[in-house]
């Protein structure tokens, strides 16, 4: 165990002292730039289910890996992946390098590994056992490996696709990787020295050829004995293998690792450099710059040299020089991370909101994505809340999309497809109910699903689904005002009120009803439906969902009996107990971690309920309960992010929380005021503006708000206008230790 126990000691090391890591880029050697915060290790080892994985790319890029290993704290990592084609997926195609006897050969080899140091732009590691140093470096849609060998034996590459084709041409090796339905990863790798024979691995033996094909294809490369260093060079595409030789020749051809290094870090620099903080701890910017840094994972822009391939209807287009962006788990994304998108990356959300305009006309039906990914729309998760990043950057002046499309797109997917969750089917019996009642009918526990829409797994969800599908609507109706749809904005707006037929009076809850109109009896907020509670929630219990009417809070609060109801209510959503242990909790409500009381910090459903409070005139709890948060849930360790993260959508929460302000309501264009954790943030905005936050003595005792001005006029309100914002300017808030109880309350 000695030695297993020093490598673990070894790589926390390398881990804890990210801090010594210094950017390429850097003009100042003592001076760190945004990048240099960045850990991307934050968070490897998880709560509960998925960890977050240290992801090496450039913003938004097409190419993404990061070492495939089972978890952190494996001991082994499995080949060198050369792309990650969808967030948490595994490499399409992986290198792995060898020395020693030909017979030990694999097409996928693990390793045993040491020194490990990665950074958003870098990676290197040895592969201690094989004595082999490796250093990658990458661009957009390419990368290089730099390979030192210290064997005085034969060396070998072998690259292999888990299902595809590989060929060598005599300079490079070319193929495919099948990774869904109707789409394929290529590539064109070209190592810098020609290898004495080429040959393919059958029953783990050599046998000399230029292709290979089929479920683990691989071709080895051989070199002699004495080979000390070897570079290779590698293009990504998803048209064909001559589009990633014309990326590996435009991004990669002519530079070393240490200049894809210098060029990657500057690159990073500008993204994260929009926003500026001062102060706080190096924990606290790490915090942020490493929360800042997941936002730019996805969606990923896959046009390669003017052209892209569509999943969504299996041909290759011409992007019209406009990038073309997929990947994005919306149901996650839009309540922080498009926000984040319209506040500092505008272009960048028009150019994605574009996108989903065209994936809706090219797929079978005119339907808006919920999840689309490189290989399609998964359609997963519950609603279609894709709905409300349309109307929120539409209201926040973003107008490069057509928005006529958009709505008729949003419509289909909410009033054409199925409700019921994880479906891409036509809608049925269950639509037609809701459309008529108001809501989705629930079954009695042991009452048989006859439905064919409802996923067996993932169940209806009908609280879920009809509080989130009146956001929806709510979202339809305001694009319907935008466009002058008078009778479609009269309709979606009452069908916005829905929530309210499944409300109970006598517990203050939303509570599912059977298709009688009854309420389902008996009941348990925290422990009814099952795993996940998904027969009448989904993922998080009825505790959660009863804050999940984000587009009409005051109504909300007078359902609850008012402020003073509606605060208690709340403040019970802190400090109710789990019910049971926490293995018993868990064992049922695996998304529900991160838990204060019964608060979830660690699901998407709960961001936007610790800010409730300045909605019903105690702002001060709002600055208390965040401030809780940000410093317990998410901090600068292995262990620092309290559920899945869903590249971007748990941490642009973090980002617009640690600012000061949170985007509560997609499509209103506010925020409301948190508690600001830096004495001074700049954020610069696209149209050349800058809006600065400032908060004088603000520290880990200094989170309340004392008085507030906006460009030097009292402020007096706990939120404040995207357009203020968008116009430039400054906010300063004065902080102190202990709440001033009358600020923010009109």
């Amino acid at each position: 165990m000695i030695p297993i126990l020093k490598k673990v000691l070894l790589i926390s090391v390398a881990v804890f002292s990210f801090s010594s890591v210094k950017s390429e880029g850097t003009t100042n050697e003592n001076a760190k730039q945004p990048v240099d915060f960045v850990n991307p290790y934050m968070g490897n080892i998880s709560h509960l289910l998925v960890p977050t994985f240290p992801t090496i790319h450039l913003p938004n890029s097409l190419l993404r890996v990061y070492p495939e290993r089972g978890d952190y704290t494996n001991i082994e990592i499995h080949a060198l992946p050369l792309v990650v084609t969808s967030h948490r997926g595994s490499s399409a195609f992986r290198l792995s390098p060898f020395q020693g006897n030909e017979k030990q050969l694999r097409p996928v080899i693990s390793y045993s590994y040491d020194q490990e140091k990665l950074t958003p732009y870098s990676y290197s590691v040895y592969l201690d056992e094989q004595q082999i140093q490796v250093d990658f470096g990458l661009s957009h849609q390419s990368a290089a490996y730099e390979l030192q060998f210290e064997k005085d034996a034969p060396a070998f590459l072998i690259l292999s696709s888990g299902n595809g084709n590989l060929t060598w041409d005599g300079k490079g090796l070319s193929g495919y990787q099948t990774i869904g339905s109707n789409t394929k990863a290529y590539v064109y790798l070209v190592p810098d020295e020609v290898p004495q024979k080429v040959s393919k691995l059958n029953d783990r033996k050599l046998e000399e050829a230029t292709n290979a094909e089929g479920r683990n294809a691989c071709l080895v490369l051989s070199y002699p004995a004495g080979t000390k260093k070897l570079g290779v060079k590698y293009g990504i595409s998803f048209i064909d293998s001559k589009q990633a030789e014309a990326n590996m020749e435009r991004e990669v051809s002519g530079k070393s690792v240490a200049e894809l290094h210098k060029i990657g870090s500057n690159v990073w620099n500008d993204a994260l450099g929009k926003i500026k903080i001062e102060g706080g701890t190096d924990d606290e910017q790490t915090v942020f710059y490493t929360s800042l840094y997941r936002c730019f994972e996805r969606p990923v822009c896959i046009s390669e040299g003017g052209r892209y391939y569509s999943a969504f209807d299996g041909k290759v287009h011409n992007d019209n020089g406009r990038p073309f962006y997929t990947d994005d788990w919306i149901w996650d994304s839009y309540r922080a991370h498009h926000p984040l998108n319209v506040l500092i990356d505008s272009k960048k959300e028009e150019d994605i909101l574009n996108s989903f305009v065209l994936m809706s006309e090219q797929m079978d039906h005119f339907w808006w994505p919920t999840f689309p990914e490189i290989t399609g729309d998964s359609r997963r998760m519950n609603s279609n809340h894709g709905v409300a990043s349309v109307i929120d950057a539409y209201r926040k002046g973003l107008k490069n999309f057509d928005l006529e499309k958009a709505y008729l797109a949003c419509k289909g997917a909410i009033t054409e497809k199925t409700l019921a969750p994880w479906s891409g089917r036509p809608a049925g019996e269950l639509d037609a109910f809701y459309k008529e009642h108001g809501y989705i009918p629930a079954l009695h526990e042991g009452e048989k699903e006859t439905v064919p829409e409802v996923n067996s797994g993932e169940k209806r969800q009908p609280v879920a689904v009809t509080l989130g599908t009146s956001y929806d609507e709510w979202c339809l109706s305001q694009i319907a005002e935008e466009l002058g749809k008078k009778d479609d904005a009269a309709y979606f707006k009452q069908a916005s009120y829905n929530y309210c037929n499944l409300f109970n009076e006598k517990t203050k809850f939303f509570h599912p009803k059977d298709k009688g109109g009854e309420f389902i009896e008996p009941f348990d907020y925290k422990f009814s439906g099952g795993m996940g509670a998904r027969d009448y929630y989904g993922e998080n219990n009825g505790w959660t969902y009863r804050w999940d009417v984000q587009h009409n809070i005051p109504d909300l609060i007078n359902m609850m009996g008012g402020d003073d109801k509606f605060v208690e209510a709340l403040d019970r959503t802190f400090t109710e107990s789990l019910g049971r242990s926490k293995y018993g909790f868990y064992a049922q409500l695996p998304d529900q971690t991160g838990n204060v009381g019964q608060f979830t910090m660690a699901n998407e459903p709960s961001l936007h309920i610790p800010y409730l409070y300045n909605y019903a005139g105690q702002p001060w709890k709002t600055q208390k309960s965040v401030r809780k948060l940000l410093k317990e849930w998410f901090r600068n360790d292995l262990m620092g992010i309290p559920g899945d993260e869903d590249g971007g959508g748990m941490s642009a929460f973090v980002v617009f929380s640690a600012m000061g302000f949170y985007p509560v309501t997609p499509g209103i264009p506010e925020y409301s005021i948190g508690s600001p954790m830096f004495k001074h943030v700049s954020v610069s905005l696209e149209n050349g503006k800058t809006f600065e936050i400032e908060a004088e003595n603000a520290s880990d005792e200094n989170k309340y708000i004392q008085s507030a001005t906006l460009n030097g006029k009292e402020l007096n309100t706990p939120w404040i206008s995207h357009k203020v914002i968008e116009n430039g300017g400054k906010l300063v808030f004065e902080m102190g230790s202990k709440a001033n109880r009358f600020w923010g309350v009109e």
